[in-house]
């Protein structure tokens, strides 16, 4: 994709590849499958389900689950038997952020511009949706419906990894660091740490499984895993450069009540230049890193491009937000 429009022009002469239809296509299955995991308890879960699901829907872009899929897809993975896997991120990222947003945390009155979760059931019963979808990824990727199309072992391998991605070592603990790292003074290597952790671990992840999934060999999966070390960090990143460029106000942002300049991210550490330089830099490793997949790894180039082109500037203007979240 340019910067400004739909279509991506690729290093690929012969590929015109229109990333605003892939997206909507891939979000639009991944919505089905996650209402009706979650319909499952419509009847009988009352305000704890309507949390859950207001956690999810109206959602982003869902580029963590479609990550996955086109992951997957590269090594011909079928829809069906990555479609569990790329709810049960996805879940995991909702409950992320019911949590992210509570008081005790970034203490958050909106996402996406709607109120958050806790401003709408109270922080209890918010506090309860986050644990639920956390706890649900795992029954959907256990369930046995999975193990009627992915071997039992791969699943008990996939369901290890993931839970290492967002446990201490990855997501919660890269969470816990940014919270003690707020109003101190720390180096580029500490961002690094945290951002590689809190945002990282889970993109890394969710294509991983995605090439699991789908049968990569341990070469290809390697390569897969440089390339989701480094579209991790390029999207916090793209981020971190978005929320101080999107404050209303010095020391105010637009959905938060926490100044971005207080946090521990690459601009407020070295700058906003210096941040779009290194953005740069990652947006083409990710590139070559799949220069060896040819063709089947388009989707990921064009998610890539545009995760660097929401935070780099054109004639002085910001792109639009629209692969946050």
């Amino acid at each position: 994709m340019s910067e400004t429009g739909l279509a991506v022009k690729t290093n690929h002469p012969t590929i015109d590849f229109d990333l605003e239809s892939y997206l909507h296509a891939r979000s639009a299955a991944v919505d089905r499958a996650l209402d009706g995991y979650l319909k499952r308890y419509a009847e009988r879960s009352g305000t704890i389900w309507q949390a859950m699901h207001y956690g999810l829907f109206p959602g982003g872009k869902r580029i963590r689950p479609i990550l996955l899929l086109a992951a997957g897809e590269i090594f011909g993975g079928a829809r069906k038997a990555l479609l569990p896997f790329a709810c049960a991120v996805e879940m995991i990222h909702g409950y992320s952020l019911i949590h992210d947003d509570l008081p005790a945390l970034d203490n958050d009155d909106l996402r996406r511009g709607a109120p958050t979760n806790h401003k709408v059931y109270g922080e209890g019963i918010a506090l309860l949706a986050g644990d639920g979808l956390l706890t649900e990824a795992f029954h959907v990727m256990s369930g046995p419906e999975v193990l009627k199309l992915v071997p039992a072992q791969l699943v008990l391998q996939l369901v290890h990894e993931l839970s290492h991605a967002v446990g201490v070592a990855g997501l919660v603990g890269g969470q816990a660091f940014d919270l003690e790292a707020e109003r101190r003074e720390v180096d580029i290597g500490v961002v690094e740490y945290i951002h590689v952790r809190k945002t990282g671990a889970l993109i890394r992840a969710s294509l991983r499984l995605g090439a699991q999934v789908a049968g990569a060999k341990p070469a290809e999966l390697r390569r897969i895993s440089r390339f989701g070390e480094c579209l991790g960090l390029a999207f916090q990143i793209a981020d971190d450069i978005l929320d101080i460029l999107g404050e209303t106000a010095p020391g105010e942002s637009a959905e938060s009540g926490h100044s971005e300049w207080n946090k521990a991210t690459f601009p407020s550490v070295i700058g906003i230049a210096a941040a779009q330089q290194r953005l740069a830099a990652l947006r083409d490793q990710c590139l070559r890193e799949l220069q060896p997949f040819g063709a089947s790894a388009e989707p990921l180039r064009a998610i890539s491009r545009q995760v660097a082109a929401r935070a780099l500037t054109m004639n002085g203007q910001l792109p639009n937000k629209e692969m946050q979240s």
